[in-house]
């Protein structure tokens, strides 16, 4: 099939699906084929808000992908964490697609540690998408919360909803509920150097999803990461560096018929 073709096929599947998906970021939880329910990360405002309740530092985050290679399906996302006594707040942008067709998501989150071992996190949405059909972009806002839990300092369990109340959504075609995901995890620290996650995730109406992933601490500030997935399977791999406050990842996930998505995220730790 040649680009034309496939870009056919990917644009009328973004239509009648993604029109209502939770996006999501980050290179290094790409690389790990998303399975990143309970780990502590910036991009947790994308995955699981709990994720960015331990963050003691005021973190900022870019991410762009372009899926199979296909600027028309383009992503670019931002995240950013300011850590408080009270707790961390998280904010987070994701703009899908370009011209006329275009998904947008805002979030602002609330994080917070109770306990030792008890993290949870909630944060308010705000899903838009603009049609050719349409002449201004139509939105709705929901919500979307989690939690983790640390049995020790290296095996974790995490937890994460959205969309509990189903809310309706105005798409060109009609008015058509959002969908209901639930997604469930664990991570374990192997060793300091290994790391190993899975996750399932249900999504209304969908078959559940297995994910798994690992990184590999190659040296001291450099990251492998490998992920799979499926059914429908699929691979991901990726690679970070640290060099000072600065943070570099990027990550490659492989459809079988569609071909190759990169993605790039930088992280600045700014305090």
């Amino acid at each position: 099939m040649n680009k034309f073709g496939t870009l056919f096929i990917v644009i009328l599947f973004s239509f009648s699906v993604l029109a209502i998906e939770n996006p999501k970021g980050g290179a290094r939880s790409l690389a790990m084929s998303n399975a990143f329910i309970s780990i502590t990360d910036i991009w947790g405002t994308f995955h699981n808000q709990a994720g960015i309740a331990e963050l003691q530092n005021i973190s900022v985050s870019v991410y762009y992908t372009s899926k199979f290679n296909l600027k028309e399906l383009s992503q670019i996302s931002g995240t950013a964490v300011l850590p408080t006594k009270s707790g961390n707040f998280g904010f987070c942008f994701s703009q899908f697609g370009t011209g006329q067709f275009k998904e947008t998501k805002l979030g602002l989150a609330f994080s917070k540690q109770l306990g030792e071992k008890i993290f949870t996190g909630i944060q308010i949405d705000y899903l838009s998408s603009l049609f050719p059909e349409n002449s201004r972009a139509r939105g709705v806002p929901t919500f979307e919360g989690g939690l983790i839990y640390k049995i020790n300092e290296k095996w974790r369990l995490g937890a994460h909803i959205f969309n509990p109340l189903h809310v309706k959504f105005k798409s060109f075609s009609g008015e058509e509920k959002m969908p209901f995901i639930i997604r469930a995890g664990s991570s374990f620290n192997i060793s300091e150097t290994f790391l190993f996650s899975a996750e399932i995730e249900k999504v209304t109406e969908l078959k559940v999803l297995i994910k798994s992933g690992a990184e590999f601490f190659v040296a001291e500030n450099f990251v492998l990461r490998f992920g799979v997935s499926g059914e429908p399977f699929a691979y991901t791999s990726g690679i970070g560096y640290t060099f000072g406050k600065i943070t570099t990842d990027i990550a490659f996930h492989y459809h079988g018929n569609l071909g190759l998505t990169p993605a790039i995220s930088i992280q600045f730790n700014l305090k």
